[in-house]
């Protein structure tokens, strides 16, 4: 506990002790008045003063206003136990929901927790130490073993491995050597590195992380927004009611103290704190667990419309596929396959295009460049390369027609890059890329969560894209799609009804992320552009992790609902009770303060991870 939710136990304590004892002790009149005064004093002082405070601002109408109006009203009419009974029972209920939120926020504390100190910098061959903030893009730090990493970018020297749990929820650390990327938040674990930054610290990883779990309380539920307008309207309702109560009929039967006592029975019970404290609790707690997992929710709202989704659109590249490409199968016409393999790596080794980089990986040997002359790129067919004095042509089935050699169709699944000399078709290499291994797990979790549909759309080739989606299971493939093709493709679904949550990786798929009920982005492991045009952020690249997601929004949804139906109803049948003189002020301390701790306790449950 803080400091000061201590200070608040030990009042708590002390004025139920001095409670007891002005109960048990033998007074009457204005002597059991001055002994129930002195605990009232030492529990309510705070609440009469910031009631006071509230009235002179001009704010009548809250639970403060509630609580002074009824307890000095039930000392008023000589209810001294009770007045005294309400004011600690409702600092008992505050001091729990300050024990939840407290708790709630230990989940996003621990994420604030990644924001590095500081940063050293190797500056006119030495080293000093900065503000992350103030390292320029492009220079070099260094980050010993144990210290935070402040900001993106690639490892020059060294390796090491990195703890990115407060990131992404995986506790497994990463393995980094020279020429790798490492983002700012993880930990440096194991060995001193030397890095470039390839970004500001505003531009960071971090820094657009905390930016977002800061503002994401800003994002209110609609549920969330209906209850503070409720709460604002009904306060003011129940005074007017209480009044109501207190006078009219005591005009007509003239028993005055009986109906002031159940006007303030009906005002105690009345307050609106069980809802308007359990509702943006059950949110708050909803999005912090998640964050414990590396799912990043920039609002209630969206974790509310997440609840309702039952569509699941997905990209495909880098999403459900790990976006590297590997060399699946050789097939060589009329040359020995090792050789074909040999001729495309060395045409190849002169790109960073990841085909390209996925066959010279595939040749096990040693590259020899000096075998290659004069290498151009054939725009959006492939590639003409001469090696040991002869040319080839590598690439798709339009170059291969327009050298004059007949491609074979490979009947296997993949990208083929198709090699010829002259005229001379010698054969072709099947690229893959290769399917994340959660992927189809990730597919039966969410029909199993009852998801109606799941759909992939991409712009690969219709054979590729069914080839995957019959791997994983997918129910509905688009293949052969442009972003705006996409966009098309989920209003198609959203005419019909659909409730479309739709996950890319948040670079490519910014319009269509934004059009979907949801827009999720994968893989958004230190990609700037996923965490601002998302609005839920996955910090790994787990599928696994949207079933999670959902289930969390789900469970979330379920425990503001049963908050208030289970509020409403309790105070709704105690307000009668008080109103026909059943209810005593006992049974209104139960609905206000018990209601407000059966509810607090039950929204901490959205704090805890939905398996």
């Amino acid at each position: 506990m803080s400091r000061k939710q201590k200070k608040m136990l030990a009042r708590i304590i002390t004025a139920a002790v001095l409670w007891a004892v002005a109960m048990l002790a033998p007074t009457k009149g204005v002597f059991a008045l001055a002994l129930f005064l002195v605990p009232y004093a030492v529990i309510g002082y705070d609440v009469l003063w910031g009631a006071l405070r509230n009235i002179l601002h001009g704010q009548v109408f809250d639970e403060k206003f509630l609580m002074a109006i009824a307890t000095v009203g039930a000392f008023a009419i000589g209810d001294y136990k009770e007045a005294c009974a309400v004011m600690l029972f409702y600092q008992v209920g505050e001091f729990f929901q300050s024990v939840a939120v407290g708790k709630s926020r230990k989940n996003i504390a621990a994420l604030m927790d990644i924001c590095p100190d500081f940063a050293v910098v190797l500056r006119d061959g030495g080293e000093e130490t900065v503000s992350p903030d103030e390292v320029a893009i492009g220079e070099t730090i260094v980050v010993r073993p144990g210290e935070k990493i402040p900001l993106d970018g690639i490892i020059l020297k060294g390796s090491t491995s990195v703890n990115t749990s407060a990131l992404t929820g995986e506790s497994v650390p990463q393995d980094k050597t020279v020429g790798e990327r490492v983002i700012s938040g993880s930990i440096n674990l194991t060995g001193a590195i030397e890095m470039r930054t390839e970004s500001a610290y505003e531009e960071s990883t971090v820094a657009k992380i905390l930016e977002l779990v800061e503002n994401s309380s800003e994002k209110k539920a609609r549920v969330e927004s209906c209850i503070t307008r409720f709460a604002r309207w009904y306060t003011p309702c129940v005074v007017i009611g209480a009044a109501f109560l207190a006078v009219v009929p005591s005009l007509i039967t003239g028993h005055w103290a009986e109906w002031i006592h159940r006007a303030l029975v009906f005002l105690v019970v009345s307050c609106p704190c069980a809802l308007v404290v359990s509702v943006p609790l059950s949110f708050f707690g909803g999005i912090g667990g998640a964050s414990r997992e590396g799912v990043l929710i920039k609002g209630a709202n969206y974790l509310e419309a997440l609840a309702g989704i039952d569509t699941v659109v997905f990209d495909k590249t880098g999403t459900l596929t790990k976006g590297s490409f590997d060399v699946s199968a050789v097939h060589a016409s009329g040359i020995a396959a090792k050789e074909l393999l040999s001729i495309a790596a060395v045409a190849e080794s002169f790109s960073v295009h990841p085909v390209a980089q996925s066959i010279v990986a595939a040749y096990k040997g040693e590259i020899d460049k000096k075998r290659a002359g004069e290498v151009k790129e054939i725009a959006g067919m492939g590639l003409e390369a001469a090696i040991d004095g002869e040319k080839y042509y590598l690439g798709n089935t339009a170059l291969m027609e327009k050298v004059g050699a007949k491609a074979e169709i490979c009947e296997l699944a993949g990208t083929s890059v198709h090699i010829a000399k002259y005229g001379l078709y010698l054969g072709h290499i099947l690229i893959n890329d290769k399917i994340k291994d959660e992927s189809a797990s990730a597919l039966k979790a969410l029909k199993a969560l009852g998801i109606k549909k799941t759909v992939m759309l991409t712009g690969d080739g219709e054979s590729v894209a069914k080839a995957v989606g019959a791997n994983i299971g997918i129910d509905e493939v688009r293949a052969g799609l442009l972003p705006a093709n996409k966009v098309e493709e989920v209003e198609r679904l959203l005419s019909g009804g659909a409730r479309i949550a739709f996950v890319g990786d948040g670079i490519n798929d910014a319009p269509v992320l934004s059009r979907a009920d949801v827009g999720i982005a994968m893989g958004a492991l230190g990609s700037d552009a996923a965490i601002e045009s998302a609005d839920i952020v996955l910090m790994d690249d787990n599928p696994e992790k949207i079933a999670f997601a959902i289930k969390t929004a789900r469970k979330t949804m379920r425990i503001v609902r049963q908050n208030i139906v289970f509020a409403l109803g309790v105070k709704g049948i105690i307000l009668v009770l008080g109103a026909v003189g059943i209810a005593n002020m006992w049974l209104a301390v139960f609905g206000d303060v018990g209601v407000m701790v059966i509810a607090i306790l039950n929204a901490m449950r959205a704090m805890r991870k939905e398996r």
